[in-house]
């Protein structure tokens, strides 16, 4: 599994679209820095920057990015098959790389989102965005990852997912909050540090049991997916 981890980490790390990701959490840091250096009040500030832009934007489409490069790049470039031939249990492939892929997440997410929460509130709040949000980029990494095996646009359908589904339908039919990855992070966060700054409909204990279900449910159907795939790479 270690050997799996380190070239999955490897070829992250070496593909020009991870480095691309990082002027997402540089942007939500700078406006935190640049709402507090200017006195706004952060009632009117935190929202749209926490919410708005880290939970809603930065940490789904990091975690899309990164969930569905770390198996799915290696579909469509076939050196899928060099992994397919190794005498291991399809669990101990996927595993290794969603931990890879949700790792990378959180702390690209993580770091950026406690500074912003420490500027906004306290380093109460900073702490429970960060952990909350690791969290919440496992439930992403096992959707994204499963997608990729399942179909070969999965970047389209997790942005369908993150943007139809959690941005447009989120904010206009109430009861979709409760299947939305984003509601059960700020539920978590709240719960951790009670503050008047996030708010969401949808309970702790519903979001602790939907994040877990989610990210098990989502890793036993990728591990499952694996297992259809021939030496060719190609679903049998």
């Amino acid at each position: 599994m270690s050997t799996v981890s380190w070239i999955t980490a490897r070829g992250l790390f070496g593909r020009r679209r991870f480095l691309m990701l990082l002027p997402l959490p540089a942007v939500l840091v700078l406006l935190a820095v640049l709402c507090r250096s200017l006195g706004v009040d952060p009632g009117e500030w935190a929202p749209p920057v926490l919410v708005g832009l880290g939970l809603a934007v930065v940490l789904p489409v990091v975690a899309l990015i990164i969930g569905t490069g770390v198996l799915g790049a290696e579909i469509d470039d076939g050196t899928v098959v060099h992994i397919l031939t190794k005498p291991l249990p399809r669990w101990q492939i996927v595993l290794p790389k969603l931990m890879v892929a949700a790792g990378v997440s959180a702390a690209t997410v993580a770091v950026p989102l406690y500074v912003a929460g420490v500027l906004a509130d306290s380093a109460r709040l900073g702490l429970a965005l960060a952990a909350a949000s690791a969290l919440g980029a496992l439930a992403y990494s096992a959707l994204f990852l499963a997608l990729s095996l399942v179909t070969r646009r999965p970047v389209l359908l997790g942005l369908v997912y993150v943007l139809i589904w959690e941005g447009l339908l989120g904010n206009f039919v109430s009861g979709t909050k409760v299947l939305s990855i984003q509601q059960w992070v700020i539920a978590l966060t709240d719960r951790m540090a009670p503050t008047a700054l996030l708010s969401t409909t949808v309970s702790v204990p519903v979001a602790v049991v939907l994040t877990a279900l989610v990210s098990v449910g989502f890793t036993v159907l990728a591990i499952d997916r694996l297992r259809s795939f021939s030496v060719a790479g190609e679903t049998s």
